[in-house]
């Protein structure tokens, strides 16, 4: 009886699991150029029209979610777009790519310490990664085949997600309308290139993996630019401070308020 149990209780908690990483509601499609997949889910609004005109967004997850089942990528943010009163308030098409298990969304050299931590070295030019190209692909891809606002076209990720954030930003200042980045970094030269699009900023204050720095840094480098960015930094959170800030209640109508002009 208790091997039964045990066993029960055991294919629950895969079910739980696998559930948790993968939404049936997120179709499920690929990008393929030159030889290179970029898998994707995407969500689109209840009653969606493909000659209408919906708000966007894109979501760049972290380092632990890369690879090929198309599922790991909703592992952090998934469950929140699926949530009745978000898709009713906001009836937005949201997509979620993944990253190659071998690539990065954004052109960064990491070198482990000596103590275990690690150094950011964040570039401020070159070609971008097979991630970073890929995305890109698909975000024109999605403006041209969906039924997209224009003026509505939004991004936001977490840690790696983050960074490839900032790397969207100033690759294509002129397609976003607001972003977020939770626990990212970017060199502070490349800020002066999305300084006129409205930024929130996330981070935790005791984080171990991604220095919050570096959060810090671009917050300063854009009030010294003229920019107005909306930042928290979360005193007690570590590296999951995507938690805190998928809970603030104004994320998502602060973002949606925003549209290029």
């Amino acid at each position: 009886m208790k091997q039964r149990l045990v066993t029960a209780f055991s294919c629950l908690c895969i079910a739980i699991g696998a559930y948790a990483q993968d939404f049936p509601a997120f179709q499920a499609k690929q990008l393929i150029h030159r030889g290179d997949t970029l898998p994707y889910r995407i969500l689109y609004p209840d009653g969606y029209d493909p000659e209408g005109q919906y708000p966007v967004l894109f979501f760049l997850h972290g380092a632990g979610e890369r690879g090929n089942d198309n599922a790991s990528q909703l592992t952090h943010g998934g469950s929140l777009f699926l949530a009745d009163s978000i898709r009713h308030a906001f009836p937005a098409i949201i997509v979620f790519p993944q990253c190659p298990e071998a690539s990065f969304w954004s052109n960064v050299a990491i070198q482990s310490q000596d103590d275990g931590k690690r150094e950011f070295y964040f570039r401020t030019g070159g070609k971008p990664s097979v991630g970073m190209r890929l995305f890109l692909r698909l975000v024109r891809q999605t403006l041209r085949d969906e039924g997209v606002d224009k003026k509505q076209v939004y991004i936001g990720g977490l840690s790696m997600g983050a960074m490839g954030t900032y790397e969207a930003l100033r690759r294509k200042p002129k397609v976003f309308a607001a972003a977020f980045a939770i626990c990212g970094g970017d060199n502070t030269f490349n800020v002066k290139k999305y300084a006129h699009i409205p930024l929130w900023i996330f981070h935790g204050e005791q984080d171990d993996v991604v220095p919050p720095t570096h959060s810090h840094a671009i917050v300063t480098e854009l009030k010294r630019l003229g920019a107005n960015p909306k930042y928290t930094f979360y005193p007690t959170a570590n590296h999951n401070s995507w938690d805190a800030a998928f809970a603030e209640p104004d994320l998502l109508p602060w973002l949606f308020s925003h549209a290029k002009k």
